[in-house]
């Protein structure tokens, strides 16, 4: 086991969970990664890698005789799972849900037209048993969240565009956080399948426009939801 590798991944969880909660102020210094060592009780080599990967996913600047500074959200790489997933442990804002949600709008409506034009019968398999895992939600046997998801990143992946593809992550940590919200705000159950029976015909009867229609009209949907109460 390699443990200082573990004390890396830990110690830049930990310190990119604080930069994004605002423990260190946005063009701030931190610590020094002498400090670091002895506040978290790790090695300085530990430090010194969770410090180059903090600065890679675009947190902070590292720089000798300027010290560790913390970068404005803009610099932040949104895209990292990492980073989104502190983003979600810190309770997002409406106006990054928002944000969150455009860029699904404008995903998963030509991901889906695509699907419909491209899909394989083993892709068009895995699509109807993630179908079948929501169902099963209903009845309290499998996360309907992890299944929503599931039968998602199977429509990104049989668009057969390689760059949406490299999404289903991002899409991944967005629908973690908006279906959540979404869902509490105007009821909806998403152990309801009619949506996704829907979604799954269309795509499996080649509809290209209707599986565009489908994904279109939810998320403008959510969209306004969420417009309302920012």
């Amino acid at each position: 086991m390699n443990f200082t590798r573990n004390l890396t991944q830990d110690m830049t969880h930990k310190l990119g969970v604080m930069i994004i909660k605002g423990e260190y102020p946005v063009n701030q210094r931190m610590p020094s990664e002498a400090v670091l060592c002895e506040q978290f009780s790790v090695s300085r080599s530990a430090t010194r890698e969770a410090v180059k990967m903090l600065a890679a996913k675009g947190l902070i600047s590292s720089r000798p005789k300027q010290g560790i500074t913390v970068l404005p959200e803009s610099q932040w790489n949104l895209f990292d799972t990492d980073v989104l997933s502190w983003i979600l442990q810190s309770k997002p804002s409406l106006s990054l849900l928002k944000e969150f949600t455009q860029v699904r709008y404008a995903i998963e409506p030509v991901a889906a037209q695509l699907a419909a034009r491209h899909v394989t019968s083993d892709q068009l398999s895995i699509l109807n048993d993630n179908l079948q895992r929501i169902a099963d939600a209903h009845h309290g046997l499998d996360d309907v969240l992890e299944a929503h998801i599931d039968f998602l990143n199977t429509i990104l992946l049989a668009s057969g565009n390689r760059f949406f593809i490299q999404l289903t992550q991002f899409v991944k940590a967005a629908l973690k956080v908006s279906i959540r919200y979404t869902n509490q705000v105007k009821g909806v159950n998403y152990n309801d399948i009619s949506f996704h029976t829907k979604l799954y015909s269309a795509i499996a009867q080649g509809e290209d426009v209707l599986a565009y229609q489908l994904v279109e009209e939810i998320l403008l949907d959510d969209l306004r939801i969420i417009e309302a109460n920012i």
